[in-house]
């Protein structure tokens, strides 16, 4: 799996932050209950961006999971950071076929299907995201903005 110290490269701009953890998950549909409760673990209980970071992650970890190489190899690795304000989380998989992860289009006829709807939710709850890839796979990264 790739190094995470890509974590950083958002925030680099900003003051110093803290790396508050990576953890490394089979690929598997299971994991995305550990990546949730990892996200839980370093936020802990009152974190004003707890609840939009878990989410997102569940939604993210769950693309990798279900999308990428990493369901055939192995891994995904999760990493968050914290800066002034501001959380990062990156999740590392394989990579695969579908070069980068995009939003599906939804219409009026398919409200109430179950999948599809990940990467949009990123979109609206963080306040920047995006993907890029490596030679270990890609990584899609998100940060969402709190106030104390």
């Amino acid at each position: 799996m790739a190094d995470p110290t890509s974590l950083l490269h958002g925030l680099e701009t900003a003051a110093p932050g803290s790396l508050l953890g990576v953890t490394e998950l089979a690929a598997s549909p299971e994991s995305v209950a550990l990546a949730r409760e990892f996200v839980q673990k370093r936020l802990r209980h009152g974190h004003p961006a707890l609840y939009d970071v878990t989410l997102l992650v569940s939604e993210v970890v769950t693309n990798a999971v279900m999308h990428s190489e990493s369901k055939n190899t192995g891994t995904v690795a999760v990493a968050i950071a914290e800066s002034h304000g501001r959380v990062r989380v990156e999740v590392i998989d394989a990579g695969g076929e579908i070069v980068l992860p995009a939003m599906v289009d939804s219409d009026e006829d398919d409200r109430f299907a179950e999948g599809g709807r990940g990467l949009m939710l990123v979109s609206l709850i963080s306040e920047e995201w995006g993907t890029f890839r490596h030679e270990a796979g890609k990584t899609v990264w998100f940060e969402v903005i709190f106030k104390d």
